[in-house]
């Protein structure tokens, strides 16, 4: 989890009366609300609320989300070519699922319209990667403020709303998100037994951005929250506006990443992926395949080995740069190399990195342990000739 934080004003002692300026509303006192992990077993937040966060006046259903999965007959690579699908929706009702098992759903979201009702996810984690567009998660932790290439960590159950800039300096919103059923961390390997990130990981503590300020918003209107859990969604209305936090401390908080303060670690050979692991949650890591210096050895292979996925599938989101290991990607492609056949570099790619000394690329990769079902709009922007490529002529079927 990211590190400690402590914004606004909250008292001296947990579960202590945090008392308001005399003649303030209601009991005298602040509304405290402890936001807890693993029961009260894990990592926590304590938050202080003008009103009791419990005020609630209207539960409703709100349907369910659809996820029409494909019945794919064959076991085959997949190539989904993202970067053309049309900008729709708001950034919760715009995303398109992709790819899913049990414990994660990978979507694609390309909204054309603002967020304006809160959401709140009861059941993952979410992990959002923003590909392009910056603005602001509001959140009763506060104001967070993103950017390209900025992974957006959203603890489950934070009631957010994702503002993006825009005019003429706003660059179309575009988003890869993951949602997870356990909990997104830090790799455990990367911690010291104190809990500290251990020195020498592509990252520490300094590189993780919680929210800035607190953003307390008072107001006595009600207030609608879209939830969501599992596939079911209800519509929760509030006598009050949930971002009237005052102050509040805790591990558990939305916070930012940026994938460009990933540190690479290279060697004289070529390094294995576990390398560039980010981040991890029951079933499946994400992983960060960020510009590095390629391996010194002067007989070393620059791009990676051809290999089988014998225990798991492998996602990659090509985010920019040129991907020496593969022809025909293009910025947004979602390449799906699934467990039980080979995989590598593409004919030529071999030869064409022989005499260079750094990349420029920037992926996001997702393995899983599962396997990973595809749905029917993934179908829609698949490459039927992408398992053919390897081959030194056209691609085809081979008869």
């Amino acid at each position: 989890m990211p590190p400690y934080m402590k914004i606004g004003s909250i008292p001296r002692k947990r579960h202590m009366a945090h008392r308001h300026l005399p003649g303030f509303r209601g009991e005298g006192i602040f509304y405290e609300e402890v936001v807890t992990t693993g029961g009260f077993g894990r990592t926590y937040s304590i938050c202080y609320h003008l009103r009791p966060p419990t005020r609630v006046r209207k539960v409703e259903s709100s349907g369910s989300v659809s996820i029409d999965t494909w019945n794919e007959t064959v076991l085959r690579h997949h190539h989904l070519k993202t970067g053309r699908m049309m900008p729709h929706g708001t950034p919760i009702s715009g995303r398109v699922p992709l790819l899913l098992n049990d414990d994660v759903v990978m979507s694609r979201c390309r909204p054309s319209e603002p967020q304006t009702e809160l959401y709140r996810n009861a059941a993952a984690d979410e992990v959002l990667f923003v590909h392009q567009g910056t603005g602001v998660l509001h959140s009763m932790f506060g104001v967070l403020p993103f950017k390209a290439c900025d992974y957006v960590v959203v603890p489950r159950c934070t009631t957010y709303r994702l503002e993006f800039d825009t005019g003429i300096h706003g660059a179309q919103p575009d988003l890869l998100v993951f949602e997870s059923g356990g909990s997104v961390i830090v790799p455990p390997r990367y911690l010291q037994p104190d809990g500290q990130i251990r020195l020498g990981s592509p990252y520490g503590e300094r590189d993780f951005h919680g929210p800035h300020e607190t953003g307390v918003i008072d107001s006595e209107k009600d207030v609608t929250i879209l939830i969501k859990d599992g596939r079911r969604l209800t519509r929760y209305t509030l006598a009050h506006h949930p971002f009237d936090v005052v102050g509040w401390d805790g591990m558990l908080y939305p916070y930012t990443f940026n994938a460009d303060d990933f540190e690479p670690i290279t060697g004289t050979f070529h390094q294995p992926p576990p390398i560039h692991q980010t981040f991890e949650a029951p079933g499946f890591v994400i992983c960060t395949f960020a510009p590095r210096m390629l391996d010194t050895n002067p007989e070393a292979i620059r791009v990676p080995w051809a290999h089988s996925n014998v225990q798991a599938d492998e996602v990659l989101f090509y985010v920019r740069g040129h991907f020496s290991s593969r022809k025909g990607v293009e910025e947004a492609s979602i390449t799906l190399h699934p467990r039980g056949i080979p995989h590598g570099p593409h004919p030529g790619t071999i030869v064409a990195s022989r005499n260079k000394t750094q990349t420029d690329e920037l992926a996001v990769m997702m393995d899983t342990v599962k396997p990973l079902a595809l749905t029917r709009q993934a179908v829609e922007l698949d490459d039927p000739d992408y398992p053919y490529s390897w081959l030194e002529d056209e691609p085809g079927p081979v008869l």
